[in-house]
């Protein structure tokens, strides 16, 4: 499904619903495929809830063709392109944009200056800028697609009284949501933003989605993290929450598992109980 787009801006990452709930709710846990003593889920953004990784993956690769490719002329070295599958999944995906920058350039054996927040230089925050460019034009002109599946398991899981945050290491989490029309169905949202004003760890390390259970006023081991990632589901892993759902969207589920994922689903719906 692919909502209107909407003109994408970086707002705070406060609370999107009323959170002052403070008696445990009785939550039929096994309808919506998760365990007992649940009261909170998790949500990663791209590539979860939103079609956004693939955008994320070709604004990554756009970005770092071109630098490499300029590199190359300058050198005399050989062109070798950024993989938008192997490089995406192995260096970037799930990651801070400067945390993902930084990991792809070391995987080539590069190393380039920090850079400031604002630059479009040649530094680590101007490659990692010049990619945000490039997914925030996506967004504007083709708007974002939402997995039916996972909308209708977001509405399931919210029906029944469970708390529900966004987790997202992208700053443009407000947009994407936004112009997806699904901001209210979340109560909470941990972004970039949060990441940067609060000086959280980027995933792999379980912060954020410490500070996202925190924010729904439950423990970790009250609340199941849902990603696609191998990084966040290594940080849902760390956490020691409840459960972690890997969602397969990239044929990698027993790299899924292997990096920590209870179990892997193709679709989100497939949790949803039949009757």
């Amino acid at each position: 499904m692919k909502q209107n787009p909407a003109q994408p801006h970086e707002g705070d990452a406060d609370s999107t619903a009323d959170n002052q709930q403070t008696e445990p709710l009785a939550v039929d846990t096994a309808s919506v495929g998760l365990t007992g003593g649940v009261r909170g889920c998790l949500f990663d953004l791209d590539g979860v809830i939103t079609k956004t990784a693939a955008v994320h993956a070709a604004a990554w690769k756009e970005m770092f063709d071109a630098y490499l490719r300029e590199t190359a002329a300058h050198s005399g070295g050989r062109f070798v392109p950024f993989d938008a599958v192997a490089d995406y999944d192995a260096y970037v995906d799930g990651k801070s944009r400067v945390d993902g920058t930084r990991s792809f350039l070391a995987s080539r054996g590069i190393s380039l200056p920090e850079g400031s927040a604002e630059d479009e230089s040649e530094t680590v925050n101007g490659l990692g800028n010049r990619k945000n460019d490039i997914v925030l034009r996506h967004i504007r002109e083709d708007g974002v697609e939402v997995y039916e599946g996972s909308l209708r398991y977001v509405r399931a899981v919210r029906s029944y009284g469970l708390r529900l945050a966004v987790v997202s290491s992208s700053t443009n989490c407000r947009a994407v949501l936004v112009a997806a029309g699904i901001e209210d169905l979340f109560d909470q949202r941990i972004d970039g933003l949060t990441a940067k004003r609060e000086h959280l760890t980027g995933k792999p390390a379980p912060d954020m989605f410490l500070a996202g259970a925190h924010a729904l006023g439950l423990k970790p081991e009250e609340c199941v993290v849902f990603e696609d990632a191998l990084a966040g589901v290594a940080a849902g892993r760390a956490g020691s929450f409840a459960e972690v759902i890997g969602v397969d969207r990239a044929g990698q589920a027993q790299a899924l598992l292997d990096h920590g994922a209870d179990i892997v689903v193709s679709d989100l719906a497939n949790l949803l109980r039949t009757t």
